[in-house]
């Protein structure tokens, strides 16, 4: 479905934007504007064709390629219409077929630029809205280890961890997500990796792309073995950060279009230069900020679900690089979103809650306090894509 609207839209806008052009630029007159249509008419009808077969092929993950193909397919579709229509006026010669090859120098060149330039906006944000905005929600999710108190710790004293209570903690976690309408993906428990229940540092989700990280810690690199198969399968296109970058997903916060990236203990100028080239080109801004105070980067900040970023102000280096911040009364005040009006939060912070509803979100509350003996909080637990 996605594909087959994303292939009207490209077609529909860029017959629509080149009659209007060609209509303009002929003085406007009214008796101009059906023979200009109907000259175009086949051209469109392949390019809604071709253009659905490439959404399918997957161009419109990434805005450069889908202009390409926009570009591609427009030259293609603009070549056959033209040469359809001067088959059906008279015989098809050698110097017709030339005419048609002249043609995409000439009236027709406008034609495939608007196709391309549709193609990386509208057509892209058709098939985009319709794939990660749909009912259909997925969260991958990790079962804590058995020997998750062995885990990394970094700014705070380890203490006691429950591990019995952490499983239900865990499960209490993935019920609120499900309730929230998500489909949950469980990858494999790795007993090996005592970290691996903080899923969301193995792989950042950025629409219809998946990309597998580089943990900054050396326990860690493992736990992406069973990322990549897994969203793969969910139909995401995978990109992965390699060695020598370093990049914990806890560090990227995506805000609207967006991205900030921590730059701390475990994520590298190296992992932030390899994301920032993959996020550019699926059309967001990444901004890199310090951390030097906590773990992460979404161990301090979080962004509730109208973009305003949210935070312990001890915790964050300097608040002035979010275009709206807002102070939270105690740390460890993290929002996950749910939906437009509902995120998730920790027991643990009272009065943070009381804020956020206060704003008018409804929110909702679970115990994640195991996982916070590990630095952790509830963004961590899960990736949510959609």
């Amino acid at each position: 479905m996605a594909a087959v609207i994303s292939g009207f839209v490209v077609a529909a806008l860029t017959h629509i934007l080149t009659v209007l052009i060609f209509f303009i630029s002929n003085g406007a007159a009214a008796a101009n504007i059906v023979p200009i249509s109907d000259y175009f008419v086949p051209a469109s009808l392949l390019l809604f064709v071709l253009y659905t077969v490439a959404s399918l092929l997957g161009v419109n993950r990434i805005r450069p390629v889908a202009f390409a193909a926009g570009l591609i397919v427009g030259v293609v579709a603009t070549f056959l219409g033209t040469l359809y229509a001067v088959a059906i006026a008279g015989p098809l010669t050698p110097e017709a077929v030339g005419f048609v090859a002249g043609s995409l120098l000439g009236s027709n060149l406008l034609y495939f630029i608007v196709a391309g330039l549709v193609a990386a906006t509208a057509g892209r944000w058709a098939w985009t809205a319709i794939v990660t905005r749909g009912s259909h929600r997925i969260a991958f999710i990790r079962q804590p280890a058995t020997t998750l108190a062995d885990g990394e710790i970094t700014h705070i004293v380890r203490t006691e961890l429950d591990a019995t209570l952490a499983d239900t903690q865990w499960d209490e976690y993935v019920e609120a997500l499900v309730k929230a309408g998500f489909e949950t993906v469980e990858l494999p428990v790795a007993d090996e990796y005592p970290d691996s229940v903080f899923i969301e540092d193995a792989v950042v989700v950025l629409g219809g792309t998946a990309i597998i990280t580089r943990p900054g810690a050396d326990s860690r690199h493992g736990e992406t073995d069973a990322i990549a198969p897994a969203v793969r399968k969910a139909g995401l296109v995978v990109r992965e950060i390699v060695e020598p970058g370093t990049l914990d997903g806890g560090d990227v916060l995506v805000v609207d279009a967006t991205i900030y990236v921590g730059r701390g203990g475990r994520t590298n100028a190296d992992g932030i230069r390899q994301f920032r080239s993959f996020a550019t080109a699926l059309g967001y801004t990444v901004v890199a900020v310090p951390v030097t105070k906590v773990l992460h980067l979404k161990s301090a900040v979080t962004a509730l679900p109208d973009g305003t970023v949210v935070g312990f102000p001890a915790h964050v280096d300097d608040p002035r690089v979010f275009d709206r911040f807002l102070a939270m009364p105690e740390p460890g005040a993290a929002v996950v979103v749910l939906s437009h009006d509902t995120v998730l939060m920790a027991t643990s912070v009272p009065k943070s809650i009381a804020l956020v509803e206060d704003l008018g979100y409804t929110v909702v509350a679970v115990d994640v306090s195991e996982f916070e003996k590990l630095e952790g909080c509830v963004t961590c637990l899960s990736v949510r894509v959609g």
